[in-house]
């Protein structure tokens, strides 16, 4: 293995295409695995176009915030599970296996939720899904880590940060192109089972991983496989290093235990591993509580808070941020080994912060100068259509669309202009037909706005901030920062934590925008981002460059934020 870094004029991106195209295997390798961060790209993406159609064929879906939030988030809850499960089958039975269970886990949730004739088999599916996309999220970066040449490592498993969000940017595209096809819905959570199964035949002809076979005692499988990766002269330098780390793991071994709860205890009484818990957990953490999945989520509902209220130009515009998530996946992989882990990720994190709070403000003036509510226009719809709270406020001269809103009755804009005085009335499908039948556009989650075009606009700045660093960078540093024999488990708990924070986020989103509105909301993810840039400063050791055994050399020293060595590395 490599353990140093190339000349600062080449990037790691270049070495990689150096790399793999003097040896496709490398590719194909990276590619198959990756296919899982496709799998959580997709999940991740289609279920904010999916649920506005959900939305409108189950009518107690639109009427309850509380079962959107379910249907979205119990996919999170089983990535959980997924991911703890997963922990344990990557050290027992392998990092292969693992990736086919959780094909088998993803295709089969796909299919349940095509068919779901209800809203509990959706949550059914959902839950299904997440057992596979929680295995994989974890088991793919870890795969791709331990094949790849320390030279280009960083390059490889940003793969799978790229196919998550070409996972993303192609559920967006599925979604469009079903919009106007019967059953829409039910074909965007079904195409999700081709990629599942693509990836299982692929799997069948991959080897295992070298340093998992290496440490089970097959040691000829695994210089088989490192002779196909790695440069003739390289490969005993790797051999010898799996050799040494092996040696020292079976000299600890009799101390861990070969139960969950001792290996859990060795794990949490290690310096370094608990060193590496800490970075690990601390940037799982913090890239959901910058509130991205709420934007991948909800990006199309979002995008309706700003005032565009068609579904189809919604899931356009969520296209264009997905879009942009992939570009800042491609500029991961060009910087990740020139600048390092630890500075990407702090340069996204002032990036959101100052995306979020510009993005709140926006969405208060947007709220401040929504059109005002036309009496005369709201009772010309008669009384039974009128939003009830409208007509029982004492003050209902003073009411603006996004009054109207907040008491969960919807804006029937004015035929003249949307920005002129319209209709509150009662949120149902059968007044929102005669709202349309009237050629006049029907607003139920935000209001119109002048400047809500800005608010996607800079929706797609903050993913722009999001994706080079706190996007990809998070699963590249769990994958490396942890001892081999405590890979499996580190890797686990850190994504156990990813995924608990991820469902803490996805699963109150919407409560929140309706207590503390849209401004409010993402002001709060401002001041989580804030929290977390600083964790990530004291916690987070650079990796860049560094084999597997320097990392932990790195940990056991303990790692020290304001040393000047430290200073000078995270300067320009």
């Amino acid at each position: 293995m490599e353990g140093g870094h190339q000349a600062a004029s080449k990037t790691e991106f270049t070495e990689c295409w150096n790399r793999a195209t003097a040896s496709p295997y490398i590719m194909r390798l990276a590619l198959s695995a990756g296919i899982g961060g496709l799998l959580f790209g997709y999940d991740t993406g289609v279920i904010s176009g999916a649920l506005l159609y959900i939305r409108e064929d189950f009518e107690e879906v639109d009427k309850k915030t509380w079962l959107q939030e379910t249907i979205v988030s119990m996919a999170v809850a089983g990535a959980i599970i997924g991911a703890a499960f997963g922990g344990w089958m990557n050290d027992k039975l392998g990092r292969k296996k693992s990736i086919l269970t959780a094909d088998v886990l993803f295709f089969a949730g796909a299919i349940v939720m095509a068919v779901a004739p209800a809203p509990w088999v959706i949550i059914i599916g959902r839950v299904l899904v997440g057992l596979g996309v929680g295995m994989a999220s974890m088991t793919a970066p870890l795969y791709i880590s331990e094949a790849s040449p320390a030279s280009i490592r960083g390059a490889l498993v940003c793969i799978n940060g790229l196919l998550i969000t070409g996972g993303q940017f192609l559920s967006y595209l599925i979604n469009l192109a079903f919009t106007k096809t019967p059953g829409t819905w039910r074909w965007m959570l079904g195409v999700a089972g081709v990629p599942a199964a693509v990836q299982f035949i692929l799997m069948l002809s991959l080897p295992e991983s070298p340093r998992w076979l290496y440490r089970q005692g097959m040691e000829e499988e695994a210089r088989e496989i490192l002779s196909k990766v790695y440069r003739p002269s390289e490969v005993e330098d790797e051999m010898g290093a799996m050799q040494e780390s092996v040696k020292i793991e079976k000299e600890e071994e009799s101390l861990m235990g070969n139960t969950l709860g001792e290996k859990l205890k060795g794990a949490l009484t290690n310096d370094v591993v608990r060193r590496a818990l800490y970075a690990g957990i601390t940037v799982q953490v913090a890239q959901q509580f910058v509130g991205i999945n709420t934007v991948m989520y909800y990006s199309p509902t979002i995008v309706q808070f700003a005032g565009i209220a068609s579904n189809s130009t919604a899931l356009a515009l969520s296209l264009i941020t997905s879009g942009l998530n992939a570009v800042g996946s491609i500029m991961s992989m060009l910087f990740i080994d020139r600048y390092g882990r630890r500075k990407l990720m702090l340069i996204s994190m002032i990036g959101i912060i100052l995306c979020l709070i510009v993005l709140s403000v926006t969405f208060y003036e947007a709220a401040r100068h929504a059109p005002a509510i036309s009496n005369q226009d709201t009772l010309s719809f008669g009384a039974n259509s009128t939003c009830h709270a409208y007509t029982n406020a004492p003050n209902f001269s003073s009411w603006n669309c996004m009054q109207c809103l907040k008491a969960e009755c919807a804006f029937c804009a004015n035929s003249d202009s949307e920005f002129l005085p319209g209709a509150c009335l009662v949120a149902d499908k059968s007044i929102r037909g005669v709202c349309r039948g009237k050629q006049r556009v029907w607003f139920s989650e935000g209001c119109p706005s002048k400047i809500g075009m800005l608010a996607v606009v800079i929706l797609g700045l903050y993913i722009l901030a999001y994706s080079p660093g706190m996007g990809t960078v998070p699963w590249v540093l769990n994958s490396e920062i942890y001892p081999l024999r405590y890979r499996g488990i580190g890797g686990g708990i850190a994504a156990v934590s990813n995924w608990c924070a991820n469902l803490i986020v996805s699963e109150s989103f919407l409560t929140m925008t309706k207590t503390l509105g849209s401004a409010g909301t993402f002001l709060l993810f401002a001041g989580f981002s804030t929290i977390s840039l600083m964790a990530i400063y004291a916690l987070v050791p650079e990796t860049k460059g560094l084999q597997f055994e320097e990392v932990e050399k790195l940990l056991q020293k303990g790692f020290r934020p304001f040393s000047k060595k430290q200073e000078d590395q995270d300067s320009p």
